[in-house]
């Protein structure tokens, strides 16, 4: 097991000594929502029961500093909440909304897609919606159908939202400050796996203009003979792959987008260009999921570069189970990664 993965599934306490001085995820958001409620006295937020007993833990303490007037328990109402949020975005806040799963923005998709994405648009430009919807998302957690889903393909489908999947707590930290402060609606999509995990930062992490910016993708393994395109566990499943598979002298490339939308095509074509191949790793749904986007769009640029057909692993397109080994089954793990890719260069 690669050290990525051991820290992947690594309890925030049990952890090495240097590691202690590593912020955990969810501490990065919490850092980050922390500094912009400092900085903006319009950004407040919304969510169940985020005052007293964070069901993530990511809220921790803001309440205590902030007051419950800015910190705020609703109902258990995705609709209201996300309509209360909408229109005080409107009239000038910046709210930040949390659900206890991401699967529930289905619930409040009429509010999410058909008002605070296009109301902008429809007031040419006089009305901005800055809003944030954190969501849990993903499995791994054997927490059934209904609580882990990875649903943001649906959202990347419609203009004026946009989407973000952080996957370390630096680019936790950095893609909330620059969510907050976008005048757009942005979907924030966090992995349950990866709340208490800890990573290591630059040291910028601490300043309060430490911005990531949307649209930019990073390239956190170099390599010459498959490009892997990841997010979100996926990536830390990809790079443990690609470790396994230096072992064979196999040189893969993993690309994290980081955000959907806006999406980095560059960043992925130019990788392409150099390894000739190309395998779209995600939770997604494989039926109209990111995996075929981030293909379509590679083969509509670089088409001449591919030595071979592109590859997409994912959820077939069944519910995710409740069973934790009818679970891994449905979703892509190291193993299933690395055994793409060596069909791939067989081929």
């Amino acid at each position: 097991m690669s050290a990525f993965d051991r820290r992947l599934f690594r309890s925030g306490g049990a952890v090495r000594p240097e590691e202690r001085e590593w912020p955990s995820f969810r501490g990065a958001i919490n850092e980050a929502m922390r500094e912009e409620m400092r900085r903006d006295p319009t950004v407040f937020q919304m969510g169940e029961d985020i005052a007293g007993a964070p069901p993530y833990g990511v809220t921790t303490g803001l309440a205590a500093e902030f007051g419950t007037e800015r910190v705020r328990d609703t109902p258990c109402s995705e609709v209201a909440v996300v309509g209360a949020a909408v229109g005080s975005a409107i009239g000038g806040m910046r709210p930040i909304v949390e659900f206890q799963f991401g699967d529930f923005l289905s619930v409040a998709v009429d509010q999410v897609t058909h008002q605070a994405a296009m109301l902008r648009y429809l007031t040419g430009g006089q009305v901005k919606v800055p809003l944030v919807i954190r969501l849990p998302c993903g499995g791994g957690q054997g927490a059934g159908s209904q609580h882990s889903q990875a649903l943001y393909s649906w959202f990347a489908h419609v203009p004026g939202i946009k989407v973000a999947l952080p996957a370390t707590s630096a680019d936790a930290k950095g893609l909330m400050m620059s969510a907050i402060r976008d005048d757009n609606p942005v979907l924030f999509f966090e992995h349950k796996m990866l709340y208490r995990t800890r990573w290591p930062v630059p040291p910028e992490f601490r300043r309060p203009d430490y911005l990531i910016p949307f649209g930019r993708a990073a390239v956190r393994r170099a390599g010459t003979d498959v490009t892997v395109v990841a997010s979100l566990v996926m990536l830390h499943h990809a790079l443990a792959a690609a470790e396994a598979l230096a072992a064979e002298g196999v040189s893969v490339e993993v690309v994290d987008p980081r955000t959907l939308v806006p999406l980095d095509g560059e960043t992925i074509v130019d990788s392409v260009r150099k390894t000739g191949r190309l395998l779209v790793v995600d939770e997604a749904y494989l039926t109209c999921g990111i995996q075929g986007e981030v293909i379509a769009l590679v083969t509509e640029r670089a088409f001449g570069a591919l030595r071979t057909a592109p590859r997409r692993l994912g959820n077939p397109g069944v519910p995710v189970p409740f069973s934790p080994p009818l679970e891994a089954a449905v979703l892509p793990g190291p193993t299933e990664i690395a055994a793409a890719i060596r069909e791939m260069l067989a081929g």
